[in-house]
């Protein structure tokens, strides 16, 4: 979402509503990426899994999801899983639907699976395709979503390349440039996103980023946007993430985004990641975009921030008073 759409979200806040919807549409997914925050034991706070929730499909499906666009009334719903394309049938009657309200739509998916022909007709969708590092070591950790399949599956399409940065991909120098000049020259590549492996309290993985590797990254996406147009990687996304949000009161995009698992009805707290997320080591992209542009002042007084603070509880104390 662009920054000038921000405005009007204020007043969705003031009103109780959430201007962004994310939606894991799907338990199921043929992939077992290492990593994976959405399959985690604490991923829905502890007493229960996504694996162990009862998914919805069909015209369930299709009008559940319908029913938390008319009750958010979000600006921007991203639909993730699981693996989006196992619901393809039911995506199928359900984008058109929200291309009908002028809803903004991004699905997130590993490409596992051919993206419809149908849906490069739809103005307001985004396709976002998740990349773990170049073929060698994607296809290891992605297996069967390979490089092989992905490019099948994307052809026609104009899609966001994303990439989740963990310690492994950064064992050689050059590697982020290599993969940047692999996916720059796909003519189905429209932009290219990274994001930084966000770890969970008491995390020790062979993902996990130290101080030192943030540092590193932020200065090498620094090099690489001004030499490759496609990387969205302005300064102000750069600063979000050497700063990140402390806690998630304090984050923009946990605040006003409403999560919610495969049965429609768990919420997922206290941001997408679920569980207990290092926020000073957070590396969503939404994340540190929000922050940034939280951070500027209005006529050089007022933060940003603290102007989404005050209309959330508004929009908190107006809700409670006509429940």
């Amino acid at each position: 979402m662009r920054n000038s759409d921000l405005i009007p979200a204020w007043g969705r806040v003031l009103k109780g509503q959430k201007p962004f919807l994310s939606v894991e549409i799907t338990k199921e997914c043929p992939l077992q990426c290492p990593g994976c925050y959405a399959y985690g034991s604490d991923h829905l706070g502890g007493a229960t899994t996504l694996r162990d929730l009862s998914d919805a499909k069909g015209d369930h499906l299709v009008n559940g999801i319908l029913g938390l666009v008319r009750h958010y009334r979000p600006l921007h719903v991203s639909i993730v899983g699981g693996e989006p394309l196992v619901r393809y049938r039911e995506l199928e009657v359900l984008l058109p639907k929200l291309e009908s309200m002028g809803v903004e739509v991004m699905v997130v998916t590993s490409a596992v699976r051919p993206i419809p022909e149908s849906w490069r007709k739809l103005s307001n969708l985004y396709i976002a395709v998740s990349i773990d590092g170049l073929a060698p070591e994607h296809d290891r950790r992605r297996a069967p979503a390979t490089y092989e399949r992905i490019l099948k599956h994307i052809a026609g399409h104009k899609i966001n390349i994303h990439c989740t940065i963990t310690r492994q991909l950064l064992k050689r120098a050059d590697y982020l440039q290599e993969f940047v000049t692999f996916w720059s020259t796909q003519k189905e590549t429209r932009k290219i996103w990274f994001s930084l492996y966000t770890p969970q309290e008491g995390e020790v993985s062979e993902e996990r980023l130290t101080p030192a590797d943030r540092m590193t990254v932020l200065e090498e996406l620094r090099r690489l946007s001004r030499e490759f147009p496609l990387i969205e990687a302005p300064d102000s996304l750069l600063r979000g993430f050497q700063n990140p949000p402390t806690t998630p009161r304090e984050c923009m995009f946990a605040q006003i985004t409403a999560c919610i698992s495969s049965d429609l009805t768990t919420s997922i707290t206290p941001c997408q990641f679920g569980g207990r997320p290092v926020c000073s080591e957070c590396g969503c992209i939404a994340s540190a975009g929000l922050a940034s542009f939280a951070k500027y002042k209005l006529a050089g007084l007022v933060q940003i921030s603290e102007i989404f603070s005050l209309s959330k509880k508004v929009g908190e104390f107006v809700a409670a008073g006509t429940a």
